[in-house]
């Protein structure tokens, strides 16, 4: 009966968990949460920074196919706009595509307009990136 009885003790003893493995358990699942949403930020950067380089990419080619046609790049004064739809102000554009060279205007990923500059024979194109201000983490697409 004895024996019983310290079973009985024993097993009540140890149902359950302490607070102190409670509170171990959690600790350990906040820091793994912690080093997961660091990691995703991280991703979600570089997915930005890599679609700001190939809407960048995009207006290039849109931009060589309006000087192939044309002999000139539209002008700041034109801006990117000329090659959604032909432009009424400035130099003639005497081989307008029909439908235009892009069907509209990309935003950065960060909400903004591409900037772009140009006298017609050279031309700037570039996003400010994340803080929306020249600095040097700009992604440059301009002409080489």
């Amino acid at each position: 009966m004895t024996n019983v009885k310290a079973t009985r003790n024993r097993r009540r003893n140890q149902d359950g968990f302490t607070l102190i493995e409670i509170m171990v358990v959690i600790l350990i699942l906040g820091l793994l949460a912690t080093i997961v949403v660091q990691s995703l930020r991280g991703a979600a950067d570089k997915a930005k920074r890599t679609k700001a380089q190939a809407d960048i990419s995009e207006l290039k080619t849109a931009l060589d196919r309006f000087y192939l046609d044309n002999g000139f790049y539209p002008t700041s004064d034109q801006g990117l706009a000329a090659l959604v739809t032909a432009p009424t102000s400035g130099r003639a554009v005497p081989n307008y595509e029909s439908g235009g060279y892009i069907e509209k205007l990309p935003t950065d990923p960060w909400g903004n307009q591409y900037i772009y500059q140009s006298d017609g024979n050279t031309y700037m194109l570039k996003s400010y990136g994340p803080d929306g201000v020249e600095s040097a983490d700009d992604i440059d697409g301009s002409q080489s």
